[in-house]
């Protein structure tokens, strides 16, 4: 009966802890879309340093995605393209006091006109 109990228990645990760490995952999959679309976009390939930052974010929000910050994205300059990189950690909570940080790297590379 004891070990039912706790096999219940931490069965619950694990899905606390799903509930609150996929939908960060998911948010994460609309990120990378955005970032390997990127390469293929005659927007992004003509848009200076700056310009593809606003063209980032403004397709961070249309899809919801309000974790990464415009201050995340650097993009470098380099022979013939752009380099864009979007680094982040989303944090979280998951019971009382204890939280959990995901880190996520995303590169893509713009050629310029």
């Amino acid at each position: 009966m004891i070990s039912w109990i706790v096999v219940i228990v931490f069965l619950l645990f694990q899905a606390v802890i799903a509930m609150n760490v996929i939908p960060v995952y998911i948010s994460d999959s609309s990120v990378k879309k955005i970032m390997s679309d990127l390469p293929n976009d005659a927007k992004a390939r003509a848009a200076t340093s700056k310009g593809l930052k606003s063209l980032i974010s403004q397709r961070l929000s249309m899809n919801n995605v309000y974790s990464v910050k415009p201050e995340n994205i650097k993009v470098k300059k380099s022979r013939g393209e752009n380099i864009v990189t979007l680094e982040y950690e989303p944090r979280g909570k998951l019971i009382g006091n204890l939280e959990f940080i995901v880190s996520f790297k995303h590169e893509a590379k713009v050629k310029t006109r």
